[in-house]
């Protein structure tokens, strides 16, 4: 094999992987968003996404700032060299994130240090098999963090919130399946895809969930049982009312895919991979003679190229129907947060703050800031960052993180700093709501994965803060413009999260006694 056109192949599929939506999933959000009630916060929400999509495709940008752990599974004829493949792999990964098409995400367990190149001990995932055809299939999936950490294992027979006792039987696992979509709520950044695994051991059983992920969204499971299943998850978890972001809304799941393999006597898992409606996963068929790719999969159907202009007109539209649109200048002051109430739609203008997990971490053992923070936006966020030959810093991709991680810090750095208002997304808990109404502070939730979309707002960088962290966890001074997001947690004590999560329990409860069959 020609190794340098390997390796020229392999940087093409993470580049397509990050930058460029399957066919399938397109047609997915598509429908979910022609299924959508206009002028709801979901509609607005599906409007930015189609825009974002758009938007990543024009610019060979990542879809997501989060680009993940890559994971590679590549089969190969008998004979082909996974020693130097593995090798050119690694070459690829370090050049795409070189290159900003993927953000540094290999980190130390022990030390915390960003390795800066997406390489280190296990990172990239890399799973190779030994297959009779003459020709390598390598498929790669970009999962994010937010949906990683809504992956669940259930040990059979529980004790399942809200649909009471699941037994080692089909209507056991229907019941962890939907507990499963109900979990996540708007932190994996909904409406999503799960893989399902049933059996295996804990390891296996994750192992066959996120392979799941690989298939395609429109194929039909061959096992008539589980076919039934898929269907049957992807209508009653519709009925639960979460929504897209969690805002509540018509589509919460966009695909079910489910497989299965034996277990010991002992053990029955269920075990559910989430993923977020960025649903990055492409694949090729590469010659082992020379290297180069000879043909694109997932390429089945019609490519929906969502239309930039329409995409931007209905968000505009969504907003104008749905929500009184507040902008506002920051330093904010308290009695403008005291203004805000849920389901306001916000646009920020001025600088905003990017803080992390090591940043909260940071400041909640110090009593000053590299800034004035006094009136001022924390975004939770980890942008891919990359500097010109002048030394300049530009975003290439800039979509909120998962906000929940921040609970144990997130109301003490309020009050001590000044702090009136934090964007993300999924909302926070009870210890941040109580902080929010006792100092005058508002939580926003931005678009998940929409990456391209706040990129464009933020016009400048104007400076950055304990880079040591590494770029995606420094504190970056951002210059922003028209920055649009949806109060969901307010300074008078109410939660759209807590208030979505416990009408979607309610739903939850009619499927107890609903056997499936």
């Amino acid at each position: 094999m020609n190794i340098e056109k390997f390796q020229e192949s392999m940087y093409q599929l993470i580049v397509e992987a990050s930058t460029n939506l399957p066919k399938d999933v397109r047609r997915a959000v598509a429908a979910a968003k022609e299924h959508e009630s206009a002028g709801t916060r979901s509609a607005m929400s599906l409007a930015t996404i189609t825009k974002n999509i758009k938007m990543a495709d024009d610019k060979v940008s990542p879809i997501c700032q989060d680009t993940g752990l890559p994971t590679f599974k590549i089969k190969t004829p008998v004979g082909a060299n996974q020693i130097e493949m593995k090798k050119a792999i690694r070459a690829a990964i370090a050049q795409a994130t070189k290159d900003g098409k993927l953000r540094s995400n290999s980190v130390d367990s022990l030390t915390g240090e960003n390795t800066g190149d997406n390489l280190g001990e296990g990172t990239p995932v890399i799973k190779f098999e030994q297959w009779e055809n003459d020709y390598i299939d390598a498929r790669l999936i970009l999962k994010g963090g937010g949906c990683e950490n809504k992956n669940i294992q259930y040990s059979l027979p529980a004790e399942i919130e809200g649909l009471g006792r699941a037994g080692r039987d089909l209507d056991g696992i229907r019941k962890c399946i939907l507990h499963s979509v109900y979990q996540a709520q708007g932190q994996g950044c909904s409406a999503g895809f799960i893989g399902v695994g049933i059996g295996g051991d804990r390891t296996s059983g994750y192992e066959l969930a996120k392979e799941q992920l690989f298939r395609g969204v429109e194929d039909v499971n061959p096992n008539e049982d589980l076919r039934k299943l898929e269907d049957y998850i992807m209508e009653k978890s519709n009925e639960l009312g979460i929504g897209t972001m969690g805002f509540g809304g018509e589509t919460t799941l966009l695909g079910c895919k489910i497989g299965v393999a034996n277990r010991l006597p002992a053990s029955f898992f269920v075990s559910v991979a989430y993923n977020c409606w960025a649903y990055r996963r492409q694949g090729v068929k590469i010659s082992p003679e020379t290297g180069k790719i000879n043909e694109w999969l997932y390429q089945e159907g019609e490519k929906i190229d969502f239309a930039d202009q329409e995409a931007a007109n209905e968000v505009a539209a969504s907003t104008e129907t749905e929500s009184n649109v507040v902008t506002l200048q920051a330093p904010i002051t308290e009695e403008q947060i005291r203004a805000l109430k849920v389901g306001d739609v916000v646009k920020i203008n001025g600088m905003m703050y990017t803080g992390r997990d090591a940043i909260h971490k940071y400041l909640s053992e110090r009593d000053d800031a590299p800034v004035d923070l006094n009136g001022q936006v924390i975004y939770h966020c980890g942008p891919v960052m990359l500097k010109d030959e002048e030394g300049t810093w530009h975003v290439k991709a800039a979509g909120p993180t998962t906000s929940i991680r921040e609970e144990p810090y997130q109301g003490d750095v309020m009050k001590r700093f000044g702090i009136r208002a934090v964007i993300g997304k999924g909302g926070m808990g009870p210890k941040t709501l109580a902080a929010l109404e006792e100092h005058g502070g508002v939580y926003l939730n931005a678009i998940g994965g929409a990456a391209q979309y706040y990129a464009d707002c933020i016009k400048s960088v104007e400076g950055v803060d304990l880079l040591e962290f590494g770029l995606p966890e420094a504190m970056w001074h951002l210059q922003v413009e028209g920055f649009t997001a949806v109060v969901t947690m307010d300074s008078h004590g109410n939660s759209l999260h807590k208030d979505v999560e416990l009408s979607s329990l309610e739903k939850l409860a009619q499927f107890k006694d609903k056997v499936f069959n």
